[in-house]
């Protein structure tokens, strides 16, 4: 991609669309200061922190302080980084089990705002920020839109939802502390959406994955070449996806497509983020937020470079603070690049949550997707189907075929999928190319799987 694109300039030398200007590393002089510590400083402020947040939620949450004394472990035992691993794990069943605020730490007269999971599988779980939290969001999150290649006077297009979600107002205030004028459009009204950004310009747009796929075909639909648009980054979060994903949104869209990572329970987005000048994982942002890789069964801890289940103890968090809270999400930690005192993590592809067992066979939707993209005739658009025949599990892939695909390119499509998979994961599903724009849309994170078993 050309640095030498002025935003919505036209075409390239060549002929073709231009691509985005940002993507040079961050001047020192934008270096917040924790950008410039060093690793063994680091180390040092995450002790004093981590000691700090462990006496927190020992003095002032129930259910640490019970589960801290059954393991036989106090806050002044953590002599040492190292020491974290003997204090036990959080999970999002505390969380739902305390529901709904008895995982605060500080009164709730301190508690400035709250936000909830959808709590589509149970009850939802809520967390609370105090006014610091609050402020010390805004500063990861700006600290994020600049490794993006944001910068002061950006125009930030945010197509998360707002609400309860942590994304819409997690990246508003952010943007606003980073000194960029923010476009606070949400999810839905797509066609709208892509007026507005055709109108106002923005350089950047914050949004998932799935929604941006989205916008790009009503780009499409409305006749315009979405490489034509002011945009020069997306920040994409909300939901794993993959290097083809990638791929995909940066050649249609002609912009720089980079990760932002978080959760609600750890802080929500702004937990890590992807450089733009090496988009080679996240770095995290360690200086609020350690994290651990453990064997998602028997909870070791894994050294640095194996893959498990991603941990975080958050070390500045004052109305929620989270003791080893499990995520659920594969990774691995990495050494820093672009930031070197910050380990990375590798982009988030799957879940221990979104693993299917299919006769036997772990599948994860992002190996499907990965699949899906390097195959011709059909969109990025598909669907897991999840039924019973018998005794024996089934699933069916459904895949929307691109406008311009016949039917031959369409059995070409759904054969070669088929056999990706076959060839790939090592299970057999059937495949469906459907027609274009027939499977439901995605305006805000995406549900890949319908579990049709129980019905």
């Amino acid at each position: 991609m050309s640095s030498e694109h002025t935003a919505g300039a036209g075409t390239a030398p060549g002929g073709g669309p231009a691509g985005p200007r940002t993507g040079e590393p961050l001047p020192a002089g934008l270096l917040d200061d924790g950008e410039r510590l060093s690793r063994a400083e680091l180390e040092e402020l995450q002790l004093d922190r981590l000691r700090s947040t462990l006496r927190h939620a020992y003095e002032n949450v129930e259910l640490y302080r019970t589960r801290f004394d059954e393991a036989g472990v106090r806050p002044d035992d953590c002599r040492s980084l190292r020491d974290l691993s003997r204090f036990p794990f959080t999970t999002k069943a505390d969380l739902r089990d305390t529901y709904p605020f008895g995982m605060f730490a500080v009164p709730m007269a301190d508690v400035r705002r709250v936000h909830a999971s959808s709590g589509t599988t149970g009850l939802p779980t809520v967390v609370g920020y105090t006014e610091n939290d609050l402020s010390m969001w805004a500063d990861v999150i700006a600290r994020s839109i600049r490794a993006a290649g944001g910068r002061p006077g950006h125009k930030v297009h945010i197509s998360y939802g707002y609400g309860l979600f942590t994304g819409g107002l997690g990246a508003h205030y952010g943007a606003e502390r980073a000194g960029c004028t923010v476009i606070p459009a949400s999810g839905g009204m797509t066609a709208r959406q892509v007026r507005i950004i055709q109108d106002f310009r923005p350089e950047i747009i914050m949004i998932t994955p799935s929604y941006m796929l989205t916008l790009l075909d009503e780009f499409e639909k409305q006749g315009v070449d979405p490489r034509s648009s002011s945009l020069e980054v997306g920040i994409f979060g909300a939901e794993p996806w993959t290097e083809e994903m990638r791929r995909e949104i940066e050649e249609r869209a002609g912009i720089h497509a980079v990760d932002i990572y978080g959760l609600s329970e750890v802080i929500g987005p702004g937990v890590a983020q992807e450089c733009v000048e090496t988009k080679d994982g996240l770095h995290v942002w360690e200086d609020h937020f350690y994290p651990e890789v453990v064997d998602p069964l028997s909870g070791d801890v894994l050294p640095d470079g194996e893959e498990g289940e991603l941990v975080f103890t958050s070390l500045t968090k004052e109305a929620l603070p989270v003791v080893r809270y499990r995520t659920r999400d594969l990774t691995r930690l990495l050494p820093g690049t672009a930031r070197p005192a910050f380990r990375r993590i590798r982009k988030i592809t799957g879940r221990c949550d979104d693993m299917i067992i299919l006769r036997g066979v772990n599948v994860f939707p992002s190996q499907v997707e990965e699949i899906v993209l390097r195959v011709p005739g059909v969109s990025p658009h598909f669907r897991i189907e999840l039924t019973r025949r018998g005794r024996m599990d089934h699933m069916t892939v459904l895949v929307e075929a691109r406008p311009e695909s016949g039917e031959q390119q369409r059995e070409a499509a759904a054969l070669a999928i088929g056999r990706g998979v076959k060839d790939g994961v090592g299970v057999t599903v059937e495949v469906r190319v459907v027609d274009p724009e027939s499977l439901e849309r995605s305006v805000g994170k995406i549900r890949r799987v319908k579990d049709l078993r129980g019905t």
